[in-house]
């Protein structure tokens, strides 16, 4: 096969030709690998919308069952370890977008990811596809790179080394909520003001919007012609990581941080302290801070003469993690992914894929109850009148210490009581509690102004069910920094005996009233 071969030395946009090199939105039939991560689940749903046919290979189908495009692929059962279901799910496509990569899995994962890429390439080149897409990471030429970042670079280098074109992009950290290196950043920022860090915080990044970066990944299966070349893309904003912090820091509405850079390269260490400080678990934060001992910025602006910038300009650091946020920033308590994201960019939204450690720190108390022989509208009225004189319903001394603490460090304690004593309406003073929402007979959503390093909210929802009531009571706590956390674990204990008391009294009360 005749085809353009990378160069050493990446060439400029003339040798790519006079011209930008053509695209058209064909719609072509796709297979994703990796549709499971962070990038392929946020990539399928637009490549469905482009009007592409879509197949996807994943090694565990069910775990597709939670996201809302699942009925809208081919699914395939696919494992690269072994190569089965490889050629079966290759047939007949057009583009691939081979997005996995082993981070976070133990062994010698190099040597695996090197021969899962030969192995795909080679089955790749025997189907006939046309064009193999890879997102790798940015790194320097000619120094040593972290096994993680090597490892990418190894596996683009085979794809660019295959029988089929290839278009292999390396980008720095991804800027959106669910992304590895953004919830690293996102979980230190808000955890620490004061940041002992290594050295590495002074190496220079160029972050790239999660929207940009499915940009380029979609556009990449328009190109006409063949390209067979690796492009470094960015957001042509450099910053160091020390500034990175700041800035999400600033954005999210938090107290200046500050970054201590200290002699110290260490990154296997700092990978240790970083996966304590953050709910990232330690086989991520050690390959992902080992990853950021190098500068991470582009080298060139050669990808566009083969895809130019979006219309719209490529967003910057600041504005991609406001629309990270703005969900949260907006929706209060509301953390689930929604399908109807209006105006806002849902690729930097959560989804329904994103592991567990992803978004806000987000503490509950759950309590469910069935009340037989009443309604809703029945054990509304009981809720509608918590707290004054008519009290929680579990615990008055307990209740009665909290309000005392909160009064002498300055919050509103109990003192306010209610503005009526069996009436609610939005915007009510409960005791340290306002009225946030509230449906009749159906939802009650208080918003505690106590003060504590954090947010905090007490719900109340009633649904009617045959000759019964179901009763559910959530407590939500979202700290803010170390003492929030440790606010969180002081009075964890006494939930365990407060919680359950007030929906098995609240229960009572309403059973008694009928």
């Amino acid at each position: 096969m005749n085809r353009p071969t990378e160069r050493s030395t990446p060439p400029g946009p003339k040798s790519l030709g006079d011209e930008v090199i053509r695209q058209t939105r064909t719609p072509r039939r796709v297979l994703v690998l990796g549709a499971t991560g962070y990038i392929g689940g946020r990539l399928v749903p637009r490549l469905l919308q482009a009007g592409h046919r879509v197949r996807v290979g994943v090694r565990r189908p069910e775990k597709l069952k939670q996201v809302p495009w699942a009925a809208d692929v081919d699914v395939r059962t696919v494992d690269l370890d072994t190569g089965g279901g490889l050629d079966d799910s290759l047939g007949g496509i057009d583009t691939v977008y081979y997005l996995v990569h082993s981070m976070g899995s133990g062994g010698d994962f190099e040597a695996a990811e090197a021969e899962a890429a030969r192995r795909f390439a080679s089955a790749a080149a025997s189907a006939g596809v046309r064009r193999i897409v890879y997102l790798g990471g940015l790194h320097p030429e000619g120094r040593e790179l972290s096994k993680h970042m090597r490892s990418r670079a190894n596996v683009g280098r085979i794809l660019l080394d295959s029988e089929v074109d290839a278009i292999v992009f390396n980008a720095g950290i991804i800027i959106g909520s669910g992304s590895a290196s953004f919830e690293m950043i996102r979980h230190l920022a808000t955890t620490l003001r004061w940041m002992p860090a290594p050295d590495w915080v002074s190496n220079r990044v160029e972050p790239l919007s999660v929207r940009d970066a499915l940009y380029y990944l979609l556009s990449a299966a328009d190109v006409q012609e063949a390209v067979n070349r690796s492009f470094d893309i960015g957001s042509r904003q450099i910053l160091t990581y020390a500034n990175v912090m700041r800035t999400f820091a600033a954005v999210a509405g938090l107290k200046p941080r500050h970054v201590i850079a200290l002699p110290l390269p260490a990154p296997t260490l700092s990978g240790i302290w970083v996966g304590l400080v953050t709910p990232l678990p330690f086989s991520l934060t050690l390959p992902l801070v080992q990853s950021l001992q190098e500068d991470a910025v582009a080298s060139d602006q050669d990808v566009d003469a083969v895809i130019p910038p979006p219309e719209s300009g490529l967003i910057g650091f600041a504005d991609a993690v406001r629309l990270a946020l703005r969900r949260e920033i907006e929706g209060a308590v509301d953390t689930n992914w929604d399908a109807d994201a209006g105006e806002l960019d849902e690729a930097a939204q959560p989804s329904p894929s994103d592991p567990k450690w992803s978004g806000r720190r987000i503490y509950t108390d759950e309590r469910s109850t069935t009340i037989s022989g009443v309604s809703a509208a029945e054990v509304w009225p009981v809720i509608e009148g918590i707290g004054g004189t008519n009290g929680w319903y579990s615990w008055p001394l307990a209740w009665k210490i909290r309000g005392i603490w909160d009064k002498a460090v300055g919050g509103a304690g109990l003192n306010r009581g209610r503005r009526l004593p069996d009436s609610l309406r939005i915007g009510d003073p409960v005791d340290w509690w306002r009225v946030e929402q509230l449906e009749p007979n159906s939802r009650l959503l208080l918003r505690a102004e106590m003060k504590v390093s954090g947010h905090a909210w007490l719900e109340f929802a009633l649904t009617d069910s045959v000759e019964c009531c179901e009763y559910h009571q959530t407590a939500t706590f979202i700290p803010t920094g170390v003492r929030g956390r440790i606010y969180w674990a002081l009075v964890a204990p006494f939930h365990r005996f407060i919680f359950p008391a007030m929906a098995k009294n609240i229960a009572a009360e309403a059973r008694r009233r009928v």
